[in-house]
């Protein structure tokens, strides 16, 4: 374990760089590759004094880590990072999307199944919300596909209570300020309408806090039900509730290699596999 911050700075060295020159790997890194938190969440714990390398407690996130060196985050060991792994989750709803919840309530990684390594969602459903979750051993990962800066629309389906009305549902291809927020391009079209009931298909990029939720309250509209279909090239599919499935290496090595490049938010694109409207 070495700590280099200022020679780090001054020659301005990358990553692979350090890598090159024997310094290992920066342990916020490590931690995120380990499925420990992400980055930016492992430099915190990191600041709190919870991290410790061959016993000894560090807070500089300019620690850098060798194979033989032994990992603790509150007093338990850090295995090692396996090779990054991405799994696709149906959560269901009644799932807090977090390790841990100050209310108590139950989380998703409380009801996995058993024999994961210790994951990290990609991005975030609300309590109420179901569908597609994306899980991965590797933090950095998950902050890299997180960001809407790297194009990966996620796709929606949501009833909806009250009147439609399109001119709005259109409108918001440009985007809506909301209480002082801007969101920006959502494409939402009307599926099927049963009375004052309706399914639309909802694309977006940002996914920010309820998004969803709260543009439908702008329009008049309350959701009284809401399932992610899919997070950029992945969908839910028939992936019962509850259950995890392995995206494979070569596929996973794929989709990565398209991080970044255009995708257009085109209404109905996640239809195969979603639910039918009135239907889990």
């Amino acid at each position: 374990m070495t700590e280099d911050a200022t020679a780090a700075t001054e020659t301005g060295g990358t990553e692979a760089g350090e890598a090159a020159a024997g310094r290992g790997e920066r342990i916020a890194k490590w931690l995120a590759r380990a499925g420990v938190a992400s980055r930016r969440d492992a430099e915190k714990l990191l600041a709190d004094g919870v991290v410790a390398v061959n016993g000894a407690v560090v807070t500089h996130p300019a620690t850098f880590i060798d194979p033989s060196d032994i990992v603790q985050v509150r007093g338990a060991v850090v295995d090692a990072p396996d090779r990054t792994r991405l799994w696709r989750y149906h959560k269901p709803e009644g799932l807090v999307t977090t390790h841990r919840d100050p209310q108590g309530r139950p989380t998703v990684f409380d009801r996995l199944p058993p024999g994961l390594p210790r994951v990290v969602s990609v991005g975030r459903l609300d309590l109420n919300s179901e569908g597609l979750l994306l899980l991965t051993n590797d933090g950095a990962l998950a902050r890299r596909l997180e960001l809407p800066a790297n194009g990966w629309t996620r796709r929606y389906r949501v009833r909806v209570y009250g009147e439609i009305d399109n001119r709005a549902l259109g409108s918001l291809v440009r985007g809506v300020v909301v209480e002082g927020v801007r969101y920006g391009p959502i494409e939402a079209m009307l599926d099927a309408r049963t009375g004052t009931n309706s399914w639309l298909s909802v694309a977006l990029k940002e996914g920010r806090n309820r998004e969803v939720r709260k543009v439908m309250a702008h329009l008049g509209l309350q959701v009284t039900r809401l399932i992610r279909v899919a997070y950029g090239p992945f969908q839910l599919g028939n992936l019962e509730r509850s259950a995890v499935d392995e995206i494979t290496g070569k596929v996973l090595r794929e989709q990565l290699s398209e991080v970044g490049k255009p995708d257009a938010l085109r209404p109905g694109a996640a239809k195969p596999g979603a639910p039918r409207p009135g239907r889990p």
